[in-house]
């Protein structure tokens, strides 16, 4: 093995490929929060919806559960093209990882609204509430519980699937990485450290996670 590592050109570089650090957590943690939103907005239309109200939701729901992430991506990237709507790497990345992140979470938040007896939803409507309020106010806390361990991997799996926007030119961490790499000639010192970058990421999440819950869900 005649390999000769170099390490300086990466290390002149770690404050850039940091700052795509966070650049791909700004990405996961908004996909995620308005995949939350859409999520429950899925599970409660394919629950109590009309016909095509269930048929969207289905649709989105199993296209998102059942298709590659890849595929997602290029129909934001390269597929609204075709009818003129382009948008900026940062805008198909969201859009793409948002509705995977739709897709699986509404699926978690169906199986946590049936987790909840019917008889709290009729509780809170005989206290007056109207259905808006039920569900916010009673309804969705339990179920947000219910699911949280699930939205924690859905949240590591946005992080760690935000790395296939470099295929679109997005600079998050992998595409930060390759265009270094790719200049210096360092492949494997650059993505070892991006490893640890991505390992440190991950870590921070579970651990923030986990914190939240004791806080959250001690009682």
């Amino acid at each position: 093995m005649d390999y000769n590592f170099h390490w300086r050109p990466v290390f002149r570089d770690l404050p850039d490929l940091v700052e795509a650090g966070f650049v791909t957590l700004q990405v996961a943690v908004l996909s995620m929060l308005i995949g939350m939103a859409c999520g429950i907005v899925l599970a409660i239309m394919r629950m109590h919806g009309s016909a095509p109200l269930r048929w969207v939701a289905v649709s989105w729901i199993e296209l998102a559960r059942n298709t590659p992430a890849l595929f997602q991506l290029f129909f934001f990237g390269f597929g609204l093209g075709a009818f003129g709507l382009h948008l900026s790497p940062f805008l198909i990345v969201l859009c793409g990882l948002t509705f995977n992140n739709a897709g699986y979470l509404a699926e978690n938040f169906r199986g946590g609204f049936q987790a909840i007896p019917e008889t709290q939803m009729r509780a809170a409507r005989s206290l007056g509430m109207t259905a808006a309020q039920a569900y916010i106010r009673i309804i969705i806390p339990q179920v947000l519980r219910l699911v949280y361990h699930p939205m924690t991997n859905q949240m590591v799996w946005a992080v760690l699937m935000s790395s296939l926007g470099m295929l679109v030119g997005f600079r998050e961490l992998s595409g930060e990485t390759q265009f270094f790499a790719s200049r210096t000639f360092r492949i494997f010192e650059y993505f070892a450290v991006t490893a640890v970058i991505y390992y440190v990421i991950v870590k921070f999440i579970l651990g923030s996670s986990r914190l939240l819950a004791f806080r959250l869900f001690r009682y």
